[in-house]
């Protein structure tokens, strides 16, 4: 097993959505699962991984695409959402490994799929909101949006805002650089 704590899996996920409210019959539910594997001890992105989700219970908006880029085709091609929670704990043992992510969307929205499908939880209880730790050390009174957090530390948004893969890499930046002023909490070598 891996040293506990050197590694964070960093997640964004992008849903289906609509400009309005959803059709009859249709609930938001997970299509992009991004990735991005911390190594906190070297303070680098290791693995960057994306996991299409093929939705059950509704269908990929012209809204959605224009917004994230997924088309409906591209998202009928991924695999279940059962399937992609059991990629996760078994290849990056998100059971395991703290997690974090931009706010509690993400997490929430797992929460909410997991229990109107019936499908396991894949994260442990280590799940750190990127966003308030950001403002906190940043000393701001509002909480950022990833691209203005991207913004105000000076790095550059690498990929396509609101693309799962390319969030998840941008928000694991912008938790190296709390990492390295040691306002990352659980972080070796964090005060």
């Amino acid at each position: 097993m891996e040293p506990y704590g050197r590694y964070l899996n960093v997640v964004d996920v992008e849903a289906t959505c609509w400009a309005g409210e959803a059709p009859a019959g249709q609930v938001s539910e997970i299509i992009e699962i991004g990735l991005c594997v911390v190594d906190l001890v070297a303070r680098e992105r290791v693995e960057r991984r994306r996991i299409m989700v093929r939705p059950a219970r509704s269908a990929v908006s012209e809204f959605c695409t224009e917004l994230t880029g997924i088309t409906r085709q591209e998202a009928d091609g991924g695999v279940s959402f059962a399937e992609a929670c059991r990629t996760l704990e078994r290849e990056h043992l998100a059971s395991y490994r703290a997690w974090a992510s931009w706010g509690d969307y993400d997490r929430k929205q797992f929460e909410r799929q997991c229990a109107a499908t019936g499908v396991r939880y894949p994260f442990g209880r280590r799940h750190t909101n990127a966003k308030a730790v950001f403002a906190e050390a940043h000393g701001l009174r509002r909480r950022p949006g990833m691209a203005q957090a991207l913004e105000h530390a000076g790095l550059p948004l690498e990929g396509r805002h609101h693309r799962g893969v390319d969030d998840a890499w941008n928000i694991a930046a912008l938790i190296l650089g709390l990492a390295g002023r040691g306002e990352w909490p659980d972080a070796p070598g964090a005060p």
